[in-house]
């Protein structure tokens, strides 16, 4: 853990007394009581904030807790701002989305093959320069673009241009130098004059080092049982528009929120934006939950772990910004949907199929497959069966045949064979066998 972790995915709004808030409120104080994590949650609807938490420390030997102010790094939410200023300049003719990478800089691999596109879409084949072996030697450091220029070039491409979509953090420190080519400032002016002031976002920013008297938070990781200050702190001159920047829960829901009000771009750059290609749009990712379409971005960067997502069907955003967690924040971000959206009357759901605690142990057990790449756990809970795949949460199924169970949050439906021991769990339109332990 003391190693770095580089950059690390309308019918109207529910309000907040549709929402069990002591809920939400209980699983943030376990998880502070029980120090697994320490950060803060914010949630708006209909662009008004309708909850938020703060639990920790920013600052555990000057007793300093996380309030609404405290600043944490983003990590690659940053994207999704570089992503913005890109379609802004598109949409002022300044390039186009076809313009190539050999405009701007030739020397790096395929550059004549690489387009504007490829780069925000992860689709360029340039090497993800968070890969280097060397990484913690120099990520320390200030850095000129020659500098990374450089460390750019030696790299071989790993694909041809727009044949596959591969994360590569280098694809939008690009895109911000070519940002600053064209307005002519630092990516950090541009952030502000574009993004930051027309919102009003007074405690988002591109970071410099890491000050807690400015109510900025610090790194943690767990150790022996308790939190320990990481030791390592990239300068943010590296990641430029991967994941540079500083911001809080309230003002990255407010940056979501006016980038899906078309305060920032189009309405036709936002669909751009929000087209998915192999998984990956442009400056953000989207999952389905309850069958709603969830658009936002993870990130991660020494050992910070923030999450940013906007469901437009209810107009809502919920941000997260942590600066100690004991595990991945995934599973605390689909627990705080699943409290959120629970009262929601189009999602009451139940099982269509009565089952008895007994009739459920021939379910019981442990299931792993070679393509699926955790291991489930089912469990009961009276006359309920329960699934937990591996750093995941745990939930209720809904039995909707004689073997077949349903989680409808995330759209996944678990077959079992009890002839021959196995499941057939169907997630996202891929099927994965599975074999009971």
């Amino acid at each position: 853990m003391k190693k770095i972790i580089i950059f690390l995915l309308c019918t109207g709004g529910l309000h907040a007394q549709s929402f069990d808030t002591k809920k939400l409120d209980s699983l943030f104080n376990t998880l502070n009581v029980n120090l697994q994590a320490m950060g803060g949650i914010s949630i708006s609807s209909e662009g008004v904030e309708v909850y938020k938490k703060y639990i920790g420390y920013a600052d555990l030997d000057q007793d300093k807790k996380n309030n609404p102010q405290t600043k944490h790094r983003i990590g690659s939410i940053t994207k999704t701002f570089t992503a913005t200023v890109i379609m802004q300049l598109v949409a002022e003719a300044k390039l186009s989305l076809d313009t190539r990478l050999n405009q701007f800089f030739p020397r790096i691999p395929n550059s004549e093959k690489i387009t504007i596109e490829d780069l925000l879409r992860h689709r360029s084949g340039i090497y993800n320069i968070t890969n280097e072996e060397d990484i913690m030697s120099w990520i320390v450091h200030p850095q000129t673009r020659n500098n990374m220029l450089d460390r750019f070039v030696k790299n071989e491409s790993d694909f041809e241009p727009d044949t596959k979509t591969q994360y590569s953090n280098t694809n939008y420190i690009l895109l911000s130098y070519i940002a600053e080519d064209f307005d002519t400032k630092p990516f950090s002016e541009i952030l502000e004059e574009r993004i930051i002031n027309p919102l009003k976002l007074e405690r988002t920013h591109f970071g410099q080092e890491i000050d807690s008297n400015k109510n900025e938070a610090l790194s943690y990781f767990k150790e022996n049982g308790g939190w320990e200050l990481a030791d390592l702190e990239t300068h943010l001159s590296g990641p430029m528009g991967a994941g540079a920047m500083v911001s809080t829960p309230r003002e990255l829901c407010v940056f979501y929120d006016g980038l899906f009000a078309g305060g920032l771009v189009s309405k036709s750059s936002l669909e751009k934006m929000k087209t998915i290609k192999e998984n990956m749009g442009m400056g953000m990712t989207q999952f389905v939950f309850k069958g709603l379409e969830v658009y936002g971005h993870d990130g991660g960067i020494d050992g910070f772990q923030s999450f940013t997502l906007h469901i437009p069907e209810r107009n809502t955003s919920f941000a997260l910004t942590f600066n100690g967690m004991e595990g991945p924040l995934l599973p605390v971000v689909i627990a705080a949907l699943e409290i959120y959206l629970k009262n929601d009357p189009e999602f009451q759901s139940s099982s269509t199929v009565q089952l008895s605690s007994g009739g459920l142990d021939v379910y019981l057990g442990t299931y792993s497959g070679e393509t699926f790449p955790a291991k489930v756990v089912f469990t009961k809970e009276g006359n309920e069966l329960i699934a937990q795949a591996t750093g995941q949460p745990a939930f209720k199924l809904i039995a909707v045949d004689k073997g077949i169970f349903r989680y409808d949050s995330m759209g996944i439906s678990f077959s079992f064979n009890l002839t021959d021991d196995t499941m057939l769990l169907d997630f996202g339109g891929k099927k994965h066998t599975l074999n009971k332990e």
